[in-house]
């Protein structure tokens, strides 16, 4: 969910342009960033006089700008990928740095800079060619001046030493290639300087393999995750399960790379955006490719999933989440920004597109159902702060707040569903601690009533199938459902409400992949079950939570902490007396066993475990008087029975972090077999694309095999 510390410090500078940017963010995900770092648009050099003289190495915890290690820099930038016919903008910026380590040219950018491209061998010869004659621009773009500052490094901020850039630019929007092969892009400034991008334009694929797609997503879910939900919620003999969950039985499993653009830990944002457009992005950062300016909403785009889907097939499209819709995942389907807190801005992209430049009109989702009610209540979190409960309805969606009326909906018609405010409470809490839902604030009107009538993954899943089934017909639809709080609860280091909506998530694919065959859809539909990015999380042992609670040293503690042979087996799903949840063969039948799971993740603050599930929402670390606000220490009310585990972050961060690992990918149905192996992120982006027919070699509508004509009426 976060992972914007060292973000590139213009990011975080024009993150203060936007007051309420942060109000769907919990307080452990915000981050105050210096002021010195601000984005400032004026004339060129006028910060010199501010800016300390700097000599360093190449950045890396900071960064000038994450995809341009040169001064000058093309986004998309080298090692690009693109769809045949895939809209997207071409960005050119020539940089003049003031001060520090790269000052060059008195601070000058050179205004004459001038771009090529060329298409290696075949038909084009290798000839270059002006983006205006290549692309058939008529107009060369306005010129564009700004600065921008940024810390080379951590003593320069520690400082307050901040490097000065000046910069000219030109954007090209909505330009697109339609024929495969390797181009070379070339940026040539300063009289003898060049930036050169290589990129490559993937094959043609025009036939609609799979009708449907259904990608499930579960954020920051891990392989280690999957392991440890299937021994809480299945049952072993022996060492043999006797049942399995859904996404075991998939028949295809691959990996993929989650690598942002410039750096390899990622966030939910920018990895979200690989898997549905096929273009790496910054950490934070949607649909775009980031550049050096103020604007979050000028930065080059590129066309997503479903504006491909929409205006080449006409399809029905969705999203279903836990979180608030308006949370990266379920957003990056139709945002277009370098800050995915800009909620307000990004719900009005989801109903009217993007609307400031040309661009592809995705005609807004067919379903749309989650949680972040702040967005759409007038108020402070909508945009503009109207009232998008409204607009909605007179776009003619239904509109739906709850549970009931969520399964007394329509087929036929959009439909939204937002059901609380911020994000669901998870499955946990839900079905099992259920009076912590009263304690809530989160009624969908903005009223500061508790949201009890709450739909589940499962019931919103299978309703948006059902509304999608119908509008999309023939022309099929594409649907994301996301378990959203796998991720945060790991972040909160609360590990059973995370695997809790894991086992929610694979509960929702089983019921899925029935409800697909009872209406006939299972074989024309792709399903895939994957990751946006990881945490560092694993089971190592078993624990003695009864022995540890009456041991009086935390060294004494942690020899309850069995591991190899002393690790024993699980008891979550031996039934104990007076314990019944009735919540079904797939999940727990005892969530607090006297033996536990020794689990924990790779990255994390300060803090205090005993291994036993948390009745309550889990806070692990709080301020402590006297010391910086920003300074955490262990909670003096978590966990009072466990010993203390040492953090292996920084004191200011509050939650655990994301991870390296590569995550898994299920597929099953229609091109599954492409879905083995390792890949990129990005690479399932284009993997599906081909199952659809996405692949064009023109911009003009599909044509369904037997139909004899497009369909759609005109051209985009």
């Amino acid at each position: 969910m976060t992972g914007w510390v060292g973000y590139i410090l213009y990011n975080a500078g024009s993150f203060q342009h936007h007051s309420c940017l942060d109000s769907l963010a919990p307080p452990s995900y915000r981050r105050s960033l210096p002021q010195q770092a601000r984005v400032t648009m004026t004339k060129p050099a006028s910060l010199a006089a501010v800016a300390a003289s700097l000599s360093v190495a190449a950045a890396q915890t900071y960064q000038r700008l994450g995809a341009c290690p040169d001064l000058g820099c093309v986004l998309p930038p080298d090692q690009s990928d693109f769809l045949p016919g895939q809209y997207f903008d071409l960005r050119l910026e020539v940089h003049a740095p003031v001060n520090g380590s790269e000052a060059f040219n008195n601070g000058e950018p050179d205004e004459g800079f001038a771009v090529t491209i060329a298409k290696e061998g075949g038909g084009g010869g290798g000839e270059a060619k002006s983006i205006a004659e290549f692309f058939e621009v008529s107009e060369q773009p306005e010129l564009e001046r700004w600065d921008f500052s940024w810390y080379e490094d951590l003593f320069a901020r520690d400082a307050g030493a901040p490097s000065v850039v000046n910069v000219a630019s030109r954007i090209y929007r909505r330009l697109a290639i339609y024929e495969p092969g390797n181009y070379v892009v070339t940026l040539n400034y300063y009289g003898n300087r060049k930036t050169v991008a290589n990129w490559v334009v993937r094959p043609l694929a025009t036939q609609k393999k799979a009708k449907n797609v259904i990608l499930f997503i579960g954020d920051g879910m891990t392989t280690n995750m999957i392991t440890a939900a299937r021994l809480l919620g299945h049952k072993s003999i022996n060492g043999k399960y006797q049942s399995l969950l859904q996404m075991d039985k998939f028949p295809v499993l691959g990996h993929q790379m989650t690598h942002s653009i410039d750096s390899f830990i990622t966030d939910s944002a920018n990895s979200a955006s690989a898997l549905y457009t096929g273009h790496k992005s910054t950490v934070n950062a949607m649909g775009v490719y980031v550049d050096s300016s103020a604007d979050f909403f000028d930065d080059p785009k590129v066309e997503t999933i479903v504006e491909l889907l929409k205006r080449t097939w006409d399809s029905a499209w969705g999203a279903v989440s836990t979180a608030a819709i308006s949370d990266a995942t379920p957003i990056a389907l139709s945002g277009h920004s370098r800050s995915r807190y800009a909620y307000g801005s990004l719900v009005d992209q989801g109903l009217n597109s993007v609307t400031n430049y040309s661009w592809t009109n995705h005609g807004g989702p067919d379903v749309w159902f989650g949680g972040g009610a702040e967005q759409f209540y007038p108020g402070d979190g909508s945009y503009e702060g109207k009232d998008y409960y409204e607009a909605f309805a007179n776009a003619g969606y239904e509109i739906s707040l709850n549970k009931t009326s969520l399964l007394e909906l329509g087929n036929s018609s959009k439909a939204l569903g937002i059901f609380c405010q911020s994000h669901f409470p998870v499955w946990l809490d839900r079905n099992i601690y259920t009076d912590n839902l009263a304690a809530l604030e989160n009624e969908p009107l903005g009223s500061e009533s508790p949201a009890l009538d709450l739909p589940g993954l499962k019931e919103m899943t299978l309703k948006a199938i059902d509304i999608l089934h119908t509008r999309g017909g023939d022309k099929g639809f594409f649907l994301m459902s996301e378990g959203a709080s796998i991720d945060k609860q790991m972040h909160a280091l609360d590990y059973d409400r995370a695997l809790g909506d894991l086992l929610e998530l694979d509960d929702t694919i089983r019921a899925t992949v029935g409800h697909l065959e009872a209406i006939g859809e299972l074989a024309s539909t792709l399903v895939l079950v994957t990751a946006d990015h990881g945490h560092g999380f694993d089971v190592y042992g078993g624990v003695d939570t009864k022995y540890l609670a009456v041991q009086d040293t935390d060294r004494d503690r942690r020899k309850a902490v069995g591991t190899y042979e002393l690790s024993g087996l699980s008891q979550y799903t031996v039934p104990a007396d007076g314990v019944s949840y009735g919540t079904g063969p797939n999940f727990p039948a005892n969530w607090d066993p006297r033996y536990t799971l020794a689990q924990g993740l790779g990255g994390n603050p300060d803090h205090r475990e005993d291994f036993r599930v948390h009745r309550s929402p889990r806070k692990a670390v709080s301020n402590t008087p006297g010391f910086a606000e920003d300074d955490y220490f262990v909670d003096s009310e978590d966990s009072i029975d466990g010993f203390v585990v040492n953090g292996t972050l920084s004191v200011t961060e509050s939650s655990g972090v994301h991870s390296l690992t590569d995550v898994p990918v299920f597929a099953m149905g229609p091109c599954q077999e492409t879905f083995g192996g390792v890949y990129g992120n990005i690479d399932i982006f284009y993997k599906i694309a081909n199952c659809l027919g996405l692949a064009r070699p023109d911009n003009k509508p599909g044509i369904l095999p037997g139909s004899g004509c497009s369909t759609n009426e005109t051209k985009h």
